[in-house]
């Protein structure tokens, strides 16, 4: 069986964390849905479920592939909110928020490219 690693696990271990708090505080993820989706508390609810799942793939080496997979996409598909978030601060936020707002963006890359990893098996 393959080893998991350090950061498959604190991969993992963030999408855990945050899944859980989609349904245990799901009002701040449902402002930054973007405006043209329709259900944002339902969007919240999968994405929540969906995190969850990733976080259950990823710790176990036969699901490990596909979890990986699923979480890049999961990534990819959540940076509209991030970007939402980043542009709604933009016109209401102090200055420090702005700046973690927009300088997270960027951080999406390595966390897509450790979940692709995960997914070839690479500890």
């Amino acid at each position: 069986m393959a080893s998991r690693s350090g950061t498959t696990t604190g991969l993992a271990l963030l999408f855990g964390v945050l899944g859980t708090l989609h349904f245990v505080k799901p009002e701040p993820f449902e402002q930054i849905v973007p405006r043209a989706l329709p259900r944002k508390k339902e969007l919240v609810y999968a994405s929540g479920a969906a995190e969850l799942a990733c976080a259950a793939g990823l710790l176990h080496p036969r699901t490990r592939r596909v979890a990986g997979l699923v979480s890049a996409g999961l990534l990819v598909a959540v940076f509209p909110a991030n970007v939402q978030m980043a542009a709604d601060l933009q016109r209401k936020g102090s200055l420090p928020a702005k700046a973690v707002a927009w300088a997270r963006l960027p951080l999406q890359l390595p966390l897509i490219r450790r979940a692709l990893k995960a997914a070839r098996g690479d500890g």
